[in-house]
């Protein structure tokens, strides 16, 4: 310090650690979108995980994904066409089957041994279309199946209305919000009264109560959202649009693309309203689209210029995100290294509107 009672130098502050990403993508399920979208009669091509993929439905309607390039001369098998049920190279013809094996190749009558390519497994659930992704290549276990939404195979709900949108940054920018309690109402003008986390198994669940001039107006919002393993969430929410009750249930998912991009798909169901049309259900249903795209962009314009940090510098009012990303990692974890604590039943809570709190039992069991 000078004579005058100036500070000189440089003072230290707070280390932040940023450490190199890991070459590795989650296990779990990921969802594609819409499953008719697929059923168009030609192939899908599929950046992710950071490979070329291609999808196709077969004679039977059931949607294929196998490995992009086709090994013979390395043509893209995206760009060909499907014949029955084979997707066929459009370079020299090879026909390749929903199980990664070469079916037939037009000049040669016998068909190589190690003529085959990777087959991914996929499933059906909720009019959705979703592929598992193992770096160990194991099958997914029944216990992480995708559960099913009623509403979607209800004539009450509308159907789902979805948007995706290119997002260029690591995914776990996204799955932090699902302890970030701070953020809501700096971000997306929406403060919270009542927050909680549980964190069990392949799930992690986050119940808010707070406000939203967007979703609730003046009344109370309510949202119980579900991460169902690292990249399918979804959330019943409760809000009010003029002196009309919304119930509703959000689609937010992601699928990696590669270490620092993901495509991210939202969508909404919305509880149809008695008296008003198919047409101003859907036209309520694709409003909330846009307001979830308008909270995403919120979100993206903050993780544009934001850095990834691994030690954050946490208060008490922050909620629990080293609890969050402890239970987040058992996806990047060879499943044998999973340690039992990142799977065991933890809730947390917060309370900053001083409410009566739910009964949290009735709520996380229900």
């Amino acid at each position: 310090m000078t004579a005058d009672g100036n500070q000189t130098g440089y003072k230290t502050g707070y280390k932040i650690e940023s450490r190199p990403l890991e070459a590795r993508y989650a296990r779990g399920w990921h969802c594609l979108g819409l499953a008719d979208g697929y059923r168009d009669g030609v192939p899908h091509t599929l950046n992710i995980f950071g490979r070329r993929l291609a999808a196709f439905a077969d004679s039977t309607g059931a949607i294929r994904v196998i490995d992009g390039y086709c090994p013979h001369m390395g043509a893209d098998l995206s760009t060909g066409t499907v014949q029955g049920d084979n997707l066929v190279c459009p370079f020299h013809g090879w026909q390749w089957g929903g199980d990664g094996g070469c079916k037939s190749i037009p000049y040669c009558k016998r068909v190589p041994p190690k003529a085959r390519v990777g087959a991914w497994e996929t499933c059906e659930q909720n009019h959705l279309l979703f592929i598992w992704h193992d770096p160990e290549g194991r099958p997914a276990p029944l216990e992480v199946a995708i559960p099913r939404i009623d509403a979607c195979f209800s004539s009450d709900w509308s159907d789902w209305a979805i948007d995706e949108m290119l997002i260029r940054t690591n995914c776990r920018e996204l799955v932090d919000n699902i302890s970030d309690m701070a953020h809501f109402g700096t971000v997306h003008g929406a403060p919270v009264d009542y927050f909680a986390n549980l964190f069990e198994d392949h799930k992690a669940t986050q119940l808010m109560i707070g406000r939203s001039a967007r979703l609730s107006g003046d009344a109370q919002l309510t949202a119980l959202s579900t991460y169902f393993g690292p990249a399918y969430h979804i959330t019943e929410m409760i809000g009010q649009m003029g002196d009309q009750q919304i119930h509703s249930i959000l689609l937010n998912c992601h699928v990696p693309i590669d270490l620092n991009s993901f495509a991210l798909r939202y969508g909404v169901l919305v509880k149809k309203i008695p008296g008003l049309s198919e047409e101003q259900n859907r036209a309520m249903a694709q409003a909330y689209v846009e307001q979830a795209k308008q909270a995403f962009y919120e979100d993206v314009a903050i993780w544009d210029s934001k850095i990834r940090i691994d030690n954050p510098l946490l208060c008490e009012g922050d909620g629990p995100l080293y609890q969050m990303r402890d239970w987040y990692q058992q996806f990047y974890t060879d499943v044998e290294q999973v340690r039992p604590s990142s799977v065991a039943r933890r809730i947390f809570e917060l309370n900053p509107g001083n409410i009566e709190p739910p009964a949290l039992r009735h709520v996380f069991e229900a």
